[in-house]
C-alpha cells in the first residue's frame, strides 16, 4: 500500500491550501479514510475522516468549519480542503486508511495505519 500526500506549503495566515492523497495498492472504495497532523513536539493528532462512500465527514473541533474532506473514488484520491489557516495549523499532515473498526472510532488515531510520507504545511503570521 502507498498514500502519497501532497500539496503543502509555506503560506500566510488567513490563506488556504488544499492537500492532496493518492493511494495505490488497496481497493480504495473499500476503506474510510482520514486525515491525521502532526506538529514539532506534539503527538500525531485527528483532523478529519470521511467513509467510504463519502458521505459522512468528521472533524477535529480546531478544524471545523475551515477545513473540508472529500475524496474521489475513481481516482482513489482523498482531498483536504484547508481555508482560513491559522499559525496553528502548521504540521506534517498524513493522509491514512482506517484498517480497524471500520464506520466507528472515527477520532481514534490507532484504528487507522498510514504508508508514506506526509505533507509539510506551514501557516506563517
Amino acid at each position: 500500500v502507498q498514500l502519497q500526500a501532497s500539496g503543502g506549503g509555506l503560506v500566510q495566515a488567513g490563506d488556504s491550501l488544499r492537500l492532496s492523497c493518492a493511494a495505490s495498492g488497496l481497493t480504495f472504495v473499500n476503506y474510510d479514510m482520514g486525515w491525521f497532523r502532526q506538529a514539532p513536539g506534539k503527538e500525531r493528532g485527528f483532523v478529519a475522516a470521511i467513509s467510504r462512500s463519502g458521505g459522512s465527514t468528521y472533524y477535529a473541533d480546531s478544524v471545523k468549519g475551515r477545513f473540508t474532506i472529500s475524496r474521489d473514488n475513481a481516482k482513489n484520491a482523498v482531498y483536504l480542503q484547508m481555508n482560513s489557516l491559522k499559525p496553528e495549523d502548521t504540521a506534517v499532515y498524513y493522509c491514512e486508511v482506517k484498517t480497524r473498526f471500520p464506520g466507528t472510532n472515527w477520532y481514534n488515531e490507532h484504528t487507522y495505519t498510514y504508508w508514506g510520507q506526509g505533507t509539510q504545511v506551514t501557516v506563517s503570521s
